[in-house]
């Protein structure tokens, strides 16, 4: 019972200590910023809803960044326009766009690194778990989720880099229980069937591939990551 009230003396203190750093105008606009929370909100909404002149409201925001109070984000979706936030609030992963972005930008070289350390994990393990994956990155001192390794799985599947199978127990799988999920890297075809096991044994516009012309070996990103397996 304690610990509840002293949270809320706390609270209350804060709440009395923001009010006191701010005029009328500064609190009606960071009320309405903090009442969106973790979505944010973009200036036109605030203008629309504080119904203040447009110099004053600019004003107000702008001494709330300044006393870090708000904080500007990016909105992956709509990068022009940038809304404002409480500093106390994390953008939602629709704002954000999650764990594989960095200020509003997609992270491809942490993408691409965790792929090939993924790669190399199970190259090394011949058959492993997603679990397996993860506790030999971390400890290499990697620091990634599981969801973020499930969706590096996925994408090396797509790539045709790396199987998913089922463990039955035997040969390679010994280490996995029978039943689990497991994966391991796709083994390429060799002789007369090696067609098929490049992009363009399936690719549906290989009638119109000419080595100088705009669909080309050298300018088809399939091709290109098929060389680097």
């Amino acid at each position: 019972m304690s610990s509840v009230l002293q949270g809320k003396r706390k609270r209350q203190d804060l709440a009395s200590r923001l009010s006191a750093s701010m005029n009328n105008e500064e609190g009606r606009v960071y009320n309405i910023i903090r009442g969106r929370k973790e979505m944010g909100i973009w200036q036109g909404d605030i203008k629309r809803e504080a119904n203040i002149p447009d110099s004053l409201l600019k004003k107000s925001i702008k001494m709330l960044i300044t006393k870090k109070l708000v904080k500007e984000v990016v909105n992956v979706q709509n990068r022009s326009k940038k809304l404002l936030m409480a500093s106390d609030f994390e953008p939602s992963n629709e704002i954000s766009g999650g764990e594989w972005y960095t200020e509003g930008k997609l992270d491809t070289e942490f993408i691409d690194k965790l792929s090939e350390a993924c790669f190399s994990s199970i190259r090394r393990l011949k058959v492993a778990t997603c679990e397996g994956i993860l506790e030999w990155i971390r400890k290499a001192g990697g620091g990634v989720s599981k969801g973020q390794m499930e969706q590096i799985l996925k994408k090396l599947v797509m790539e045709n880099k790396v199987q998913e199978v089922t463990s039955d127990g035997s040969g390679d799988f010994e280490s996995v229980p029978v039943g689990e999920v497991c994966y391991r890297l796709v083994k390429k075809a060799a002789g007369v069937g090696a067609m098929a096991s490049i992009p363009c044994g399936v690719c549906p516009r290989i009638n119109s591939c000419t080595p100088d012309g705009v669909i080309s070996p050298t300018t088809c990103q399939y091709y290109q990551k098929w060389l680097d397996f």
